[in-house]
């Protein structure tokens, strides 16, 4: 897409652009609405559950503070569900701070439809979502899930997760994944024993910042596999796995982690969970 900006600046006659910031903003809003739209056919015919690329946050800790919510994994899924239009009113807004007035002339749309478009979008977004914990705590949520998760430790487990916890596997057809969600906590807890033995045999643990909170890189023969989870006070809401090595092109280079890698078997120490 930065490539697509680009090279339009490059071609254009910069003497008659009067506001060059606008001009590249309306650039990319509108490359980023044709580009979901083609994404949202091609997620029609994706095999298994679909999930949004992790953004690395490791290395730039900036983008997370300036973005926030906008940038949470979670939110991205529930974006994934809104019009390309109403989505790029929202981001505009939430993540860049935009004015209704500014987005209405790069959607080329009243303002008054703009307001509405972003006021759809919040009730959705805030429909969907649960308060999340602070950084901190989804931290310790993820220490513990994963220690849990390598002892197949039922109990634990089903202590750790909401309700109506949620389990998404992104394997995109290329690699072994679950091909529709595991949701319910006891079927959640089900699922992570059964696979214990497989997913935490001869691995390294390295964690990561994505989208400006804590993930795990679970690496096996130099071949990553992506874990991130989100909590609220309930307990862990979603589990989402990045199987498909393309998705993690951006987070698995070397250097990328925090340094903190654990040999197979052995999770870091975490504090207890308040109950």
């Amino acid at each position: 897409m930065s490539q697509g900006v680009w090279l339009r600046w490059q071609s254009t006659n910069r003497k008659v652009v009067e506001n060059p910031p606008a001009y590249l903003a309306t650039t990319t809003t509108r490359i980023c609405i044709n580009l979901a739209q083609s994404a949202h056919t091609r997620h029609e015919t994706y095999i298994g559950t679909w999930l949004p690329e992790p953004v690395d946050t490791s290395t730039d800790t900036g983008i997370a503070a300036e973005r926030g919510e906008a940038l949470k994994l979670a939110v991205l899924v529930l974006l994934e569900k809104l019009s390309p239009t109403e989505r790029a009113a929202y981001v505009l807004r939430e993540a860049f701070d935009y004015s209704y007035d500014q987005i209405a002339d790069i959607l080329k749309m009243e303002e008054a439809n703009v307001r509405q478009l972003v006021s759809r979008a919040r009730k959705h977004i805030a429909d969907g979502r649960r308060t999340s914990v602070s950084s901190n705590e989804q931290r310790r949520f993820l220490e513990a899930f994963i220690a849990a998760a390598q002892k197949g430790d039922m109990a634990a487990l089903e202590g750790l997760l909401a309700e109506d916890v949620v389990s998404y596997s992104d394997g995109g057809g290329l690699v072994p994944a679950a091909g529709v969600p595991v949701s319910g906590r006891e079927r959640v807890a089900t699922f992570m024993a059964a696979i214990s033995r497989w997913c935490w045999k001869g691995v390294t643990l390295d964690w990561v910042e994505t989208n400006g909170q804590s993930s795990v890189l679970i690496l096996r023969d130099g071949v990553p596999i992506g874990l991130t989870v989100d909590a609220s006070g309930q307990g862990i809401n979603e589990i989402m796995w990045f199987l498909r090595p393309s998705k993690l092109a951006a987070v698995s280079k070397p250097g990328r982690g925090s340094g903190d890698s654990y040999p197979p078997g052995l999770a870091p120490p975490y504090a207890p969970l308040q109950s």
